[in-house]
């Protein structure tokens, strides 16, 4: 079976972006986005400087991680190895965006939907080889079939030093290159910076700043690359975490307290209404961030089931009759088994409905502080947290010390693990350095810290002070979602 891949050759290449305005020109691709960009990486100072060109596109993964979040087989590989899009069937959900370790995919904005280097399957079915290949003036891309041992490119493989781009990742990415920059393969060697002006720069006076500014100059720097995509995810998606795991935590908090005797059903209609109004606010939210929102039935209708997309949306779907049901039954008075009965596969799927997003973003291959298998024991605890306060709000009462007590020394004790314990990558670690001391250290020490720890702590010697404390608790959680989902966005893949 075949298994087509690309190879550039970095011996040869000269950065003249004919591929990149080849693919454009074959495939009418919009300004401002790329399926195929060149970037610049030089090392060095004046006079003795080198700069090297990195070809960059969609390597046609093997175990290709995009296609697994894909929610409705928009994108798949087709049986030459090649991975493929259909933007027929794209809903613009840019789980996709997340899941590619390589930033290989954009939000087109014509069409609204994912669209990437596609390996000119129009071209390649003829008997063609992809445009930018045959471009190329000095055959810096070479396109083939890999597992044919006598195809040039397969030739290359197994008789050249060749690089794999982040093999880390666990993709089987079939795009390689021949005596490639080490700093151009990795993002962080060559971190984007503000501009690209390096020209600009004066050398300071004296020794010592002498032998810093030679040492800077020794540094691989990016001088040119395509313009870095705003993070997919917005704070929609922060948003609906947060509501969703308050519907999730009523129903919780509500069935512990009719197994403990202390309601006489498992949700009342004030705690079903409720929840039902989040879980709703939670749908309205997932469906507005889509780019085809009108496409949003496409998740249900037609399912690619191992994406945690489509799981999640039929565990909100499968939830909202039971919680229904729940409801009508403890507000008429029926049995405690049939309570039971019913309640019992509620509150199951409750706390999936807690957690799947977590399942979700362990998919998005692409974000490395995503993850951590602490994830989605963290977002099952915020839904209990929530759905306490919520569920002692409803019924018109202070929430009791030893509640509050519980909740900060849950969310502090998985905070202080998520700091303190080693990261499993560099890049999980940067966003924890982004989160404690960059970006998002002012929103994290004040909202998560303060107002969401220290400040319910310091409440609890006070107990007319519940409210406030549980206040403070719901804001820490509010904002840590955000944190969660857009620090990671801000490392660059590329």
């Amino acid at each position: 079976m075949a298994s087509f891949g690309f190879a550039i050759d970095n011996r040869v290449c000269i950065g003249c972006h004919a591929c990149t305005v080849a693919c454009k020109s074959e495939h009418s691709v919009p300004i401002g986005v790329n399926r195929t960009w060149v970037k610049y990486i030089e090392k060095g100072a004046f006079p003795q400087t080198r700069r090297s060109f990195s070809v960059q596109r969609c390597n046609h993964c093997a175990d290709a991680p995009c296609v697994e979040i894909c929610p409705v087989t928009s994108l798949y590989t087709r049986p030459d190895g090649i991975v493929d899009f259909d933007s027929d069937r794209c809903i613009g959900c840019k789980a996709c965006m997340q899941a590619c370790p390589y930033d290989a995919i954009y939000i087109d904005p014509d069409s609204g939907t994912a669209a990437k280097c596609n390996y000119c399957t129009h071209r390649v079915d003829r008997g063609i080889e992809p445009a930018c290949v045959v471009v190329c003036p000095v055959q810096a891309i070479v396109s083939g079939d890999l597992s044919d041992p006598d195809s040039p490119i397969a030739v290359l493989d197994r008789t050249q030093r060749v690089q794999y781009p982040k093999p880390e990742k666990g993709t089987q990415p079939k795009l390689f290159y021949v005596g490639g920059e080490t700093a151009a393969l990795n993002p962080d060697q060559a971190p984007p910076a503000a501009d690209y002006l390096w020209s600009g720069s004066e050398l300071p006076i004296g020794q010592g700043e002498l032998e810093a500014a030679d040492r800077e100059a020794q540094r691989a720097r990016r001088v040119y690359d395509q313009k870095p995509k705003p993070g997919p995810w917005g704070w929609m998606v922060s948003a609906y975490i947060t509501t969703k795991a308050v519907a999730a935590g009523i129903v919780m908090i509500a069935f512990a307290r009719f197994l403990m005797g202390t309601a006489g059903g498992v949700l009342s209609p004030a705690e079903g209404l409720v929840a039902l109004l989040f879980l709703a606010i939670t749908g309205v939210l997932l469906v507005a961030d889509l780019q085809q929102p009108k496409r949003f039935l496409y998740v249900l209708l037609r399912p690619q089931w191992k994406s945690w997309l489509v799981r999640g949306a039929y565990i909100i779907t499968a939830i909202v009759p039971l919680m229904i049901l729940c409801t009508a039954l403890s507000w008429f008075g029926f049995s405690r088994p049939a309570l039971l009965a019913v309640g019992t596969p509620t509150v199951i799927l409750a706390a999936f409905l807690a957690m799947y997003t977590a399942f979700l973003f362990a998919q998005a291959k692409g974000r490395d502080y995503w993850q951590n298998p602490l994830l989605a024991v963290s977002m099952l605890v915020d839904a209990l947290v929530l759905g306490y306060v919520a569920v002692w709000a409803l019924s018109n009462q202070t929430p009791g010390r030893t509640g509050i007590a519980v909740s900060v020394a849950g969310l502090a004790l998985l905070t202080i693990i998520e700091f303190l314990t080693a990261h499993q990558s560099g890049n999980a670690a940067r966003t924890a350095e982004i989160i404690l001391r960059g970006r998002f250290a002012f929103l994290f020490w004040l909202g998560v810290v303060f107002l969401g720890l220290i400040v319910p702590a310091v409440l609890l010697f006070d107990p007319t002070r519940g409210a406030l404390a549980a206040a403070g608790l719901v804001a820490g959680i509010v904002i840590r979602n955000h944190i969660v989902v857009q620090a990671p966005q801000q490392i660059p893949l590329s």
